[in-house]
């Protein structure tokens, strides 16, 4: 990427160096995506130095404001965080003597005098404070931006990444990039920036085997919710995880059973469905039974037709002795020829670092799907329906099979002072119907004066909590839908729809 500095501003010479190292780590697979790069590789902006009454004229003539700032940039290209929104074929470009598209990504106007003034305040170097605007304005230019928290979190990280990548970070940035790496962090990745492992991986099993507790322990984070009873996994929940190189995408799926209603039908049908689009599978089997039973064996029948790779991860291994595990690995194996057999405990943790880089080497190498910092690709009202859920399902204990679903009838964030984003949130305030199939469940749920109904709601209040980071106000009521789980209507009013995709 070239920088044009325009003639007039002679004050920004002593930088030009370092503002054309800039540009050319900032055209880069870590700021844009890897589409992008071809397309951008050749692309220039220019940057003038100006007044303060000049910056001041310009804001003035183009935002309605009557202020000296210390930098402004001008996109001439629709890009969101290094993702083009215009097809390529729709820009306008100019022809360099190579024969290479050039595209203009705009102009940067930057207040020298403002520039010298702040570096003074803030006791750093006149060099590192121009480039460290420009490094700004030119992460404008590929379309990000600091209007709400997350993005300006996001934008401020990059922008230390870049100061102290070129040797002018301060100690505390610096220290801050070091701790993080040493913590285990890494720096963000937007998505479709290059990694060299990236895909779908379908976790497929019969219920209650452990593919929640895994995906949990591998995630960090709740995003599944976990119970001693079967088929606690309706829908496909994805967790994401994230390193250097690194990003898998699991999908927890239902666990495959002999269908009893239309629901499970459904459920049956998305395990499927997960498994034959993914890159790789994960069969998770139960350390306790030393064989594989009739689901087992249909399972591994359909991984055959699949031609996708497999690897077993035989969880619950904690419960057995070690000599007990070598039979069930033959008798598995005497099915099925796996890519990979892991004995692990998804409870304790135990060898799910060596799961993780057995699924991570039969990845290919590809862009990430994902930005590298985000963990689900649940919503918080999705995640608030299985917490809720989650709590029906452990203080009902046998009392209440699987025949409740939630519906969440209202979300909404409270805000202090007017502000309008996630960490100015103070409160959430949901409502929701947990709906049962049977007249005699009603009672059951609401308890005694409502007790059971207020420790369910208590309970899963404290998870949305500590989803959330704010305050939540719960309301529940209990509603009666006599045999939902076979009712097509409601089936689809919950979210139960039979998909080709997922």
């Amino acid at each position: 990427m070239l920088i044009n500095i325009n003639s007039d501003s002679e004050v920004l010479n002593p930088y030009a160096g370092k503002i054309s190292e800039l540009a050319d780590k900032i055209i880069s697979s870590k700021y844009i995506s890897s589409e992008v790069f071809p397309v951008l590789k050749h692309s220039y902006c220019s940057l003038m130095a100006v007044s303060e009454e000049e910056i001041r004229q310009i804001n003035r003539e183009n935002r309605d404001i009557d202020k000296v700032t210390d930098i402004l940039s001008f996109p001439l290209l629709d890009l969101k965080e290094g993702e083009l929104k215009t097809p390529v074929d729709r820009l306008d470009y100019e022809m360099d003597k190579d024969g290479n598209k050039v595209f203009n990504l705009g102009d940067i106007v930057l207040c020298y005098d403002v520039a010298v003034r702040q570096a003074e305040e803030y006791g750093h170097s006149v060099e590192r404070e121009v480039v460290f605007l420009v490094a700004h304005s030119l992460l404008h230019l590929l379309g990000y931006d600091h209007m709400v928290k997350a993005e300006e979190r996001r934008m401020t990280a990059l922008q230390k990444s870049l100061m102290c990548e070129l040797g002018l970070g301060l100690e505390d940035e610096e220290e801050e990039i070091k701790g993080a790496s040493e913590d285990g962090d890494m720096p963000f990745f937007p998505a479709g920036s290059p990694c060299e492992h990236c895909g779908y991986v379908a976790l497929i099993g019969r219920p209650n085997v452990g593919k929640s507790t895994l995906l949990n322990y591998i995630s960090g984070m709740k995003v599944a919710i976990v119970s001693h009873k079967p088929q606690t996994t309706r829908t496909n929940i994805r967790s994401i995880y994230n390193t250097d190189d690194t990003q898998i995408i699991f999908v927890d799926t239902p666990g495959v059973h002999t269908p009893k209603s239309k629901m499970g039908e459904v459920m049956v049908d998305r395990s499927f469905n997960s498994a034959k689009n993914a890159d790789l599978i994960l069969f998770i089997a139960d350390a306790r039974f030393d064989r594989p039973g009739k689901v087992e064996t249909e399972l591994l029948d359909k991984c055959r037709n699949s031609g996708k790779k497999v690897i077993l991860a035989i969880n619950k291994t904690d419960e057995i002795s070690r000599d007990a595990l070598l039979p069930v690995i033959g008798n598995y194996s005497k099915n099925y020829t796996f890519d990979e057999v892991v004995p692990i405990s998804a409870k304790t943790g135990r060898n799910v670092d060596i799961l993780l880089d057995s699924v991570k080497k039969h990845l290919p190498a590809g862009p990430r799907l994902f930005d590298s910092e985000y963990m689900t690709d649940q919503t918080e009202k999705e995640m608030a329906k299985e917490f809720i859920r989650e709590q029906v399902l452990h203080f009902t204990n046998q009392e209440i099979p699987h025949g409740v679903a939630v519906e969440i009838t209202k979300f909404e964030d409270r805000y202090e002072d007017g502000h309008k984003d996630e960490y100015d949130r103070s409160m959430v305030v949901i409502e929701a119907s947990i709906i049962c199939e049977r007249k005699s469940h009603k009672g059951i749920l609401i308890g005694k004066d409502g007790q059971m109904l207020k420790r369910i709601g208590t309970s899963a209040r404290k998870q949305i909590e500590n989803m959330t980071g704010c305050k939540c106000y719960l309301n529940l009521f209990v509603k009666y839908r006599e045999d939902w789980k076979n009712d097509e209507t409601f089936l689809r009013q919950f979210g139960f729809e039979k998909t080709e995709d997922n």
